[in-house]
């Protein structure tokens, strides 16, 4: 009864033995050939071959989760190359799956924004900068922008709103410059101060042609 109970445990402990050796050899292939797709997509994005290097990291990213970020890294390149090309639409579509990694990242929210101000998808272009901006609140350019945009969509008051933010962050602040002139271009009387009576000014430095409001 003692030797058949010692040969069955011995048995059942052999098959474990073998089943987790298995397990473990499955897994090391896994891992080589996540290994091998990846150097193989790091060799595509040196050479800008961006759609080989995104489908290369994505079967690797697939195997083993590690390379999920440079997966987004070359979703990331792709998309700067699409822009360049004015593929405005698919740039887009590939910042928003390098989003999905680095969703922490002000840069990618300021290129994506950038793309979809190119076809004039302002509130959305405004979105992003505005999640820029809680990432980097001390970064001037969000606010530009977003003062620009506003100021495209003809909304005055909170174009001059997003300047006053930049301006507090940086009072030198040349990008974009508020002033005032009195309403219909009459002169304006001494002590006369921003009020009703006057309308802002958004003058861009590298455009002497200045907007009004």
């Amino acid at each position: 009864m003692k030797k058949s109970f010692v040969l069955v445990l011995v048995t059942a402990l052999a098959l474990c033995a073998s089943q987790v050796c298995q397990g473990q050899a499955r897994k090391n292939v896994k891992e080589n050939e996540a290994n091998r797709l990846a150097r193989e997509g790091s060799e595509a994005a040196k050479n800008q071959d961006w759609d080989k290097a995104v489908d290369l990291f994505r079967k690797a990213s697939a195997m083993d989760h590690k390379y999920a970020d440079e997966l987004a890294t070359v979703y990331q390149g792709r998309g700067y190359a699409a822009v360049k090309n004015q593929q405005y639409q698919e740039a887009i579509q590939d910042f928003t799956e390098t989003l999905k990694v680095k969703s922490n990242d002000p840069r990618v929210y300021e290129q994506r924004a950038a793309a979809e101000m190119k076809i004039y998808d302002y509130d959305k272009a405004l979105a992003d900068y505005a999640e820029a901006s809680k990432l980097k609140p001390n970064e001037v350019r969000y606010y530009n922008y977003r003062a620009y945009i506003y100021e495209t969509k003809e909304d005055a008051q909170n174009s001059m709103a997003e300047t006053e933010k930049a301006l507090k962050i940086d009072p030198n602040n040349r990008t974009w410059s508020v002033v005032f002139v009195p309403q219909n271009n009459k002169p304006p009387q001494s002590g006369n101060i921003p009020g009703d009576n006057y309308r802002a000014v958004l003058v861009d430095p590298f455009n002497s042609r200045a907007t009004i409001y």
